[in-house]
């Protein structure tokens, strides 16, 4: 049941909305996690004084930001696929509810 402030998602009753709801908390973890990294990383270069001479010329840390982001894509990717295909799936309902709505103009 939702209630005030409620942060997080309603307790589901579909095996689907689980899976959707673990998926939802493991990317937002790895939101936070690089959020968390990006401005650690930014907050100590303004507070360091110094220059890395071997920033601008390495090809492995070139290599390494471009492999990064692959793998982060990749886990984000193959459990959305999983669920998406999941959901697919066309299963015969006990019953099915049509809900048709209708938007409110204000002028």
């Amino acid at each position: 049941m939702s209630t005030w402030f409620m942060f997080m998602f309603q307790e589901s009753n579909s095996y689907y909305a689980d899976n959707l709801i673990s998926f939802h908390n493991m990317v937002m973890m790895i939101i936070i996690m690089i959020s968390t990294l990006t401005v650690y990383i930014i907050l100590d270069l303004f507070m360091n004084k110094f220059s890395n001479l071997f920033l601008l010329k390495n090809h492995n840390i070139e290599i390494i930001w471009t492999v990064i982001p692959i793998i982060i894509l990749l886990i984000i990717c193959f459990p959305s696929l999983k669920i998406l295909y999941l959901i697919d799936e066309i299963v015969n309902p006990f019953f099915s509810i049509k809900s048709i709505g209708h938007q409110w103009w204000y002028w």
